[in-house]
């Protein structure tokens, strides 16, 4: 089933990662501010399975706020919340923007995260 670009931005957000890979383009660019930066489909995808690993580890609940949508873009917002043995570690507001290209094809995203420790 192929997915809509809103459909691929809410699965990358709350760190679904693997149903998106074949939306990547080759030269996909994947920048949270001012915490890393990925060029290239290997890379975002060795960043995505890094934080799939760290998820696994930890319980994370993930809350969807806003989702705007246009032709070729997608912004997202949420929160999310990551937990271990029942004590919450950080708390995160973030906002996602997805650009695609014509053929649904993702070619760049900027996160913009601000996290809050505990």
């Amino acid at each position: 089933m192929d997915l809509t670009q809103k459909q691929i931005a809410e699965s990358f957000s709350r760190g679904d990662f693997e149903p998106t890979y074949p939306y990547l383009s080759e030269n996909i660019q994947w920048n949270v501010i001012k915490n890393f930066e990925c060029k290239g489909k290997k890379e975002v995808i060795a960043q995505c399975e890094k934080t799939a690993k760290y998820f696994a580890s930890i319980t994370t609940e993930f809350h969807q706020l806003d989702v705007i949508e246009t032709d070729n873009k997608v912004a997202l917002t949420g929160t999310a919340e990551l937990s271990k043995d029942g004590k919450r570690i950080e708390f995160i507001s973030a906002c996602d923007v997805y650009e695609f290209d014509d053929k649904k094809m993702l070619q760049k995203i900027t996160s913009y995260c601000l996290v809050e420790k505990d």
